[in-house]
């Protein structure tokens, strides 16, 4: 990439006033493209200022390292118009139209920049506590009393044609609009509030540059300009026109169309600004003086918040978790401990110990064995975590690993840093109790579900693109029946359809041959691009539950889903594990709700006490078996798919490793090498067995590991 010589200092520029792809269906700025165009023009810092939520901070910040661009953090934020946030009021300074306060009379906007991490955390506590109280859906929105509560080392703007004071600049009412400004002034400190120009070529914004230019100098404050970023390079806005398109479920043939009445709402160069604001040169030059003040940092470190759970007196999670192990070992084994398992145990013991796990483990069993104690059907156990004696002991899981030949090291490496990460099944009309229970018992303010972030995949941008562009459904449906079918959920990029060096590109011919065919078809395609990989909405995780030591607000973003109440956190869960946060999954399981109903049903109708922990100590029933065999496993858990079905009746299993095995290869990438089929027809003799060394040769698992040791050196 060819970097432009930097600007002299007096010649450079900062964008403050940045809309990233995290003000979903309105910014159409990818931060990576971001960083590499301001890094290309010589530019020292760069801000992200998405609207009301500060979902991609820690994205932000974390893409500017080592691109030589200091990464900035900072949101638009929506502030009540005067009045309490918990309040519903819609309030009007005019008459109503689209010159007065914005959302119908509920909010206005305001810019606002972390100078340091107590500001930074300052902005994370607004939004989340504004988001927790908000009473409108869309938005969060901060008032007075939040602004004074968290306004220290926070930089502020008078904001855009949205904000509280250039909407009563509009109505003429420049006293009032002076008397906010002194208010900020009060509330932020002299030196940290900033009278903000914009100029897009549009009415909105010149009709009040003169009063705010005339604000700044009577109350002696510094001017900034910012370009409202949208978009990375000019010739994005077409992308973004048809982005706005997809939020309003318009076409871009509407003229009524939400839509920007401009096409320069992108990264401009320093000599773009400087000529737009040649008149105000220190407008420009205050955007260098705030990235000079601002300074901002993330600490990252897996497991800094691991939940700490509540030990008896006189006990800590590393004494009270031996503990509980050895009495789980006498629970499980009461005829006596065997060797495998207490030399198992006490190797566990050490490595779980050694990284600082014993909490981990405490607060896991806790909550299932208070799950099973409740009536909850709960897992036996799944993943890697079935590998481990002490989960067996402490009740985490249900199967003893040893004479499975399961292997802990999966789980928990001793020379790796990895978390652990137990996947817990329960019946998924209770899963919410369970959640209740550890909110309850380590404090709702440490307790949050983790948000998702829906993308724009290819094919949908190619329906979105034909839709907004006015073409009939049938467009987007022939375009996207032409491309390459999703594999394991994944599709092929746009991009790479048309890469001779991606592994499926054989695969596009139909599609490549199809667009050529009508010019409309490469006109969608070329706006597909624009959409695609674009965030389109938040969700939530199906299963994490984030719990932490220390109260979420202090350490990271949250909010609340208004819909139910349900605390979500701002960040996605790769973010929230690399700043030290745990993860809990907590399933939902249809299968054990039907499990636990075919109990009951048969106690009702047959009166027969069904104990399926009993039942599974004998894995030799010839009728299971044969009804694997038969592929008859509709409704059974992870064996129901049709694929599925179709390798157990190859491979025809008739015990317990069979089923194993089965599970355990049917995974993308066993099946990548069709290892599947390869074992089935192996296992019943109709293929020949060929080891991946003569030196494995009928070896299994454990054997086959300890053989590997010196064949790998």
């Amino acid at each position: 990439m060819s970097t432009e010589a930097a600007p002299r200092n007096d010649q450079n520029f900062v964008h403050l006033h940045v809309h990233t792809e995290y003000s979903m269906l309105d910014g159409a700025a990818r931060i990576g493209d971001l960083f590499s165009e301001a890094a290309r023009m010589g530019m020292p810092a760069l801000a992200t200022t998405d609207h009301g939520y500060v979902f991609g901070a820690y994205e932000f910040w974390k893409k500017a390292q080592g691109t030589g661009v200091k990464p900035i953090i900072g949101v638009e934020a929506y502030i009540t118009p005067g009045t309490h946030r918990t309040d519903r009021t819609k309030v009007s300074w005019g008459d109503g139209g689209r010159d007065d306060i914005s959302g119908s009379g509920a909010y206005t906007h305001m810019t606002m920049l972390a100078q340091n991490n107590e500001g930074m955390h300052n902005l994370f506590r607004m939004s989340s506590i504004a988001s927790l109280d908000q009473v409108y859906t869309k938005w969060p929105r901060i008032d007075r009393e939040l602004l004074s509560t968290y306004g220290k080392g926070l930089i502020v703007t008078t904001g855009c044609p949205s904000s509280e004071i250039q909407t009563k600049l509009r109505f003429g009412m420049y006293d009032e609009a002076r008397e906010v400004a002194g208010e900020l002034r009060d509330i932020f400190g002299n030196e940290n509030v900033y009278v903000e120009l914009m100029d897009h070529g549009l009415d909105i914004e010149r009709r009040t540059q003169k009063d705010l230019i005339r604000l700044a100098r009577d109350l002696k404050l510094p001017l900034v300009a910012t370009n409202d970023l949208h978009y990375t390079r000019a010739e994005d806005a077409k992308a973004h026109a048809a982005l706005l398109c997809v939020q309003s479920g318009s076409t871009l043939m509407d003229p009524n169309r939400f839509k920007f009445d401009a096409d320069d709402f992108y990264l401009k160069s320093a000599q773009e600004m400087r000529h737009l604001w040649r008149e105000l040169p220190e407008a420009c030059d205050n955007t260098l003086l705030i990235a000079e003040r601002c300074e901002v940092s993330f600490t990252e470190g897996e497991g800094r918040y691991m939940p700490r759970f509540p030990c008896p007196e006189g006990e800590d999670e590393t004494s009270w978790f031996i503990k509980e192990v050895e009495t789980g070992l006498q629970r499980r084994f009461p005829e006596g401990v065997p060797d495998y398992a207490r030399k198992q145990a006490a190797f566990e013991e050490d490595v779980i110990v050694s990284k600082g796990y014993p909490g981990y483990f405490l607060v896991v069993a806790d909550f299932i064995n208070w799950a099973k104690r409740n009536g909850i059907r709960v897992g036996p156990g799944r993943g890697s975590g079935a590998g481990s004696m002490c989960a067996y002991a402490m009740g985490i899981t249900d199967l003893d690993p040893v004479p499975h030949g399961l292997i802990f090291e999966r789980f928990l490496n001793p020379e790796r840093m990895s978390m652990p990460d137990f996947d817990v099944d329960f019946d998924e009309r209770r899963r919410g109790e369970v959640i209740k229970y550890v909110t309850e018992k380590y404090g709702s303010e440490r307790v949050a579900q983790i948000v998702t972030y829906g993308t724009i995949k290819a094919k949908q941008a190619v329906k979105d693109a034909s839709r907004v562009m006015g073409h009939p459904f049938a467009v987007g449906e022939q375009l996207t029946k032409a491309m390459p079918p999703d594999v394991m959920g994944k599709g092929v990029p746009l991009s790479e359809i048309y890469n001779p060096e991606h592994k499926r590109y054989n695969e596009g011919v139909d599609f490549r041959a199809l667009v050529q065919t009508e010019t409309h078809f490469q006109e969608v395609v070329d706006t597909a691009k624009g959409l695609e990989g674009l965030k389109r909405q938040w969700g939530v995780h199906a299963a994490g539950v984030i719990m932490s030591s220390e109260p979420l607000v202090d350490v990271i973003p949250i909010m609340k889903r208004l819909q139910d109440g349900q605390v979500i956190t701002q960040f996605d869960y790769p973010s929230c594990e690399s700043l030290g946060l745990v993860k809990m999954d907590f399933l939902g399981l249809r299968n054990l709700t039907i499990l636990d109903d075919a109990i009951e049903n048969i106690k009702v109708n047959r009166d027969e006490d069904i104990d399926l922990d009993a039942l599974s100590k004998d894995m030799s029933d010839k009728a299971t078996y044969d009804l694997l065999g038969r592929g008859d496993t509709l409704g059974v858990f992870q064996l129901d798919g049709g694929g599925m079905r179709a390798l157990l009746r190859l491979m025809q299993p008739d015990n317990f490793e069979d089923i194993s095995a089965a599970l355990a290869l049917y995974r993308p990438g066993p099946m990548g090498v069709n290892a599947h089929t390869n074992f089935a027809l192996r296992k019943n003799g109709k293929q020949e067995l060929i080891p991946l060394d003569p030196q494995l040769k009928g070896k299994l698992q454990q054997e086959m590991i300890d053989a590997l040791d010196p064949i790998l050196g």
